[in-house]
């Protein structure tokens, strides 16, 4: 897909440069037929083929997105349902498993490079409802055999990530009517324990705040502390008090001090910092 996005702002922009805009949308006929076709005879073959994948394991990605104030998830809805999912799939016999969850992140986002973590396995023996898989396969015109091996029990591991949504312009592909961001108090009704898987995601991540940098990739290279302090209480839901934070924050020896901000006024003007990026090796 990144491929294909690839192709496409190069087409556009070559028919901008020679006018030949007609020639462009006939070429992205073809390369957007190419590339679906490319993706559900994958998707297609990965059914029947349970070789190349590990037995009985699976990755899910509940990716937040931060931005001006406003705390998200993206969420995948399934071709032809109203069922509703975090992104997530299989892991390649030859992949490793965080590079799996890399994969998923990359095709959902196409960001890279940023803050991924694993933070719980899930593996209760009833978690996938087989008719609620039914439907989604019903869903995408293929049949499932009751013996694939996709139907057998599953243990997903999770992860989490952290990204700016507005820099993520959320990929679909074939098998999905949309992905999109959630606020957090509106969430539709999800797949198997994808909720449970959620919430645990969010849980850790607001326990976790303090002794990770994962929000380093949400702030620019300098910022205030109360930048930092807005942004802690978005993804904790909760005021803090001032004085406090800042005492805290200076305490876990994460920050770097740095210029002042000029505001051009006759107040003070507010302390720059940066992440100390060497305290989280």
């Amino acid at each position: 897909m990144a491929l294909f996005n690839f192709v496409l702002f190069y087409c556009i922009n070559l028919g901008q440069w020679y006018e030949l805009a007609p020639i462009t949308a006939k070429y992205f006929t073809i390369f957007e037929k190419f590339f679906s076709m490319q993706r559900e005879s994958t998707y297609r073959e990965a059914l029947n083929d349970s070789d190349n994948f590990l037995p009985s394991i699976s990755v899910d990605c509940v990716i937040f997105g931060f931005h001006d104030a406003q705390l998200k998830v993206l969420l995948i809805n399934f071709k032809n349902t109203d069922i509703w999912a975090v992104p997530g799939g299989y892991v390649l016999l030859q992949e490793d498993m965080d590079d799996a969850a890399r994969r998923v992140l990359w095709e959902r986002t196409s960001v890279q490079d940023i803050f991924l973590e694993q933070f719980y396995a899930f593996g209760k023996r009833d978690r996938v409802c087989k008719e609620m898989q039914e439907e989604i396969f019903s869903g995408l015109g293929i049949p499932l055999a009751a013996d694939a091996w996709v139907s057998r029990r599953f243990i997903s591991v999770g992860y989490y990530a952290l990204v700016d949504f507005s820099k993520v312009i959320p990929n679909p592909d074939d098998h999905l009517n949309e992905c999109g961001w959630f606020r957090l108090d509106e969430l539709p009704k999800m797949i198997f324990d994808h909720a449970d898987i959620l919430q645990k995601a969010l849980t850790t991540l607001q326990s976790r705040l303090d002794y990770k940098l994962v929000v380093s990739n949400l702030l620019p290279e300098t910022f205030t502390m109360s930048e930092l302090q807005s942004l802690y209480e978005t993804i904790l839901g909760k005021k803090l008090l001032r004085t406090n934070f800042q005492r805290k924050m200076l305490g876990l020896e994460i920050l770097e001090r740095v210029e002042k901000r000029f505001s051009g006024r006759a107040h003070k003007a507010p302390y720059l910092y940066r992440f100390d990026m060497t305290e989280s090796e």
